[in-house]
């Protein structure tokens, strides 16, 4: 990144900002919504959002549905970020991990460009899933961005290690939704 982008590209927000959220996948917006930032410190900025999906989504593992709350975290400097999920009632369905370069955050809001990896872990422990190796396989990252490519299967394989071991909720320094 040049001087100026980063410049540009470095806001700081207030805890109670209303942010957009830009997801951004092989150049385009995926998705756009709104956010309460609820943690910043320079670093790490914390927003909380409601399921920003048209209509529920059973991805199998977990049903994501109206109501639904995410806790995003994302970093400045780290390779993904991790999205506490409840249920309207409160009740903690799990975390799920987007393998990402790390969060740009400008003006409006924080922008994270998805590489594809992710990771599942369920409330209780019970699974830990690594999902969409193969549309990272097939995105052409590795021959376009070794670095990121490299850069991305180590996320991927410390946040598997974090959670296999109990610990995904130490990373995310009692900023949570509950």
């Amino acid at each position: 990144m040049n001087e100026k982008y980063n410049e540009t590209h470095n806001e700081t927000y207030t805890v109670g900002d209303e942010v957009t959220v830009a997801l951004v996948k092989a150049g385009r917006t995926k998705v756009r919504y709104p956010a309460t930032v609820v943690y910043e410190d320079g670093v790490r900025v914390v927003v909380r959002a409601a399921w920003a999906g048209a209509s529920d989504r059973d991805f199998g593992f977990v049903r994501f549905e109206a109501g639904d709350v995410f806790t995003e975290h994302y970093w400045r400097d780290r390779w993904y970020s991790v999205k506490e999920v409840r249920n309207a009632a409160g009740s903690l369905k799990g975390w799920y991990c987007d393998i990402a370069r790390p969060a740009v955050t400008g003006a409006g809001g924080p922008v994270v460009e998805d590489l594809d990896l992710d990771l599942w872990v369920a409330a209780d422990g019970s699974a830990v899933l690594r999902l969409d190796e193969d549309e990272f396989a097939a995105s052409g990252l590795e021959a376009r961005d070794p670095v990121a490519a490299d850069a991305a299967r180590r996320a991927l394989d410390a946040l598997e290690e974090l959670a296999r071991a109990g610990s995904l909720t130490d990373l995310l320094g009692g900023v949570v939704a509950g």
